[in-house]
């Protein structure tokens, strides 16, 4: 597998979401724990005119990160206990990012961070091996299945009917059956 350029990110919002749809995305815990899974359902937030983004309020403290180069790690916390990880895309000042909702074994981006031990410390940088999580290609061509997204009715009818959720079409891809998880596993195991 190879991991994906800083290039892949800076494009579009909805054209990085649903191609991260069937990539491995890894987490380093330590030199001997590194876990993989294929991410499975993402969301994207497209800058300032979006209701549901974070930068609709404009280029704050909190959102600064949104408006870096893609290819950043936008992590924040939400209830005061949920940590959300997010990819920044696009160009510099174009705020843009796709939250990762999903990943196989994991439904929900507060699981995913908790699973993968992701706070607050990776907010701000970028996705390579060295910072400890990353994103690789693999040669999965999934289906998506395109959708509206969750949780944002605050954000008007016009934003919360947007189409920019998208889901790995498996019948179970955050809980895989035994042929599929023999699948990924020979595939991670060729490609080590």
């Amino acid at each position: 597998m190879t991991i994906l350029k800083e290039k892949f990110y800076r494009n579009d919002v909805l054209e990085v979401a649903p191609a991260l749809i069937g990539k491995m995305l890894i987490r380093r815990i330590s030199n001997y724990h590194v876990l993989k899974y294929i991410i499975t359902e993402t969301e994207a937030y497209r800058g300032e005119e979006d209701l549901a983004c974070h930068a609709s309020k404009g280029h704050t403290k909190r959102t600064e990160i949104m408006y870096k180069d893609g290819g950043t790690i936008y992590v924040y916390l939400i209830y005061g206990m949920y940590w959300m990880l997010n990819i920044v895309t696009g160009k510099i000042n174009d705020p843009q990012a796709v939250l990762i909702r999903g990943i196989e074994k994991f439904n929900g981006p507060g699981k995913i961070t908790k699973a993968l031990e992701i706070d607050g410390t990776l907010n701000g940088k970028k996705l390579l091996q060295k910072n400890g999580l990353w994103i690789e290609n693999t040669v999965l061509k999934p289906e998506i299945i395109i959708t509206t997204r969750v949780g944002v009715d605050y954000a008007g009818e016009e934003w919360k009917m947007k189409p920019w959720r998208y889901i790995f079409r498996h019948p179970n891809a955050n809980k895989p059956e035994p042929n599929r998880k023999k699948e990924i596993e020979k595939h991670i195991t060729k490609n080590a």
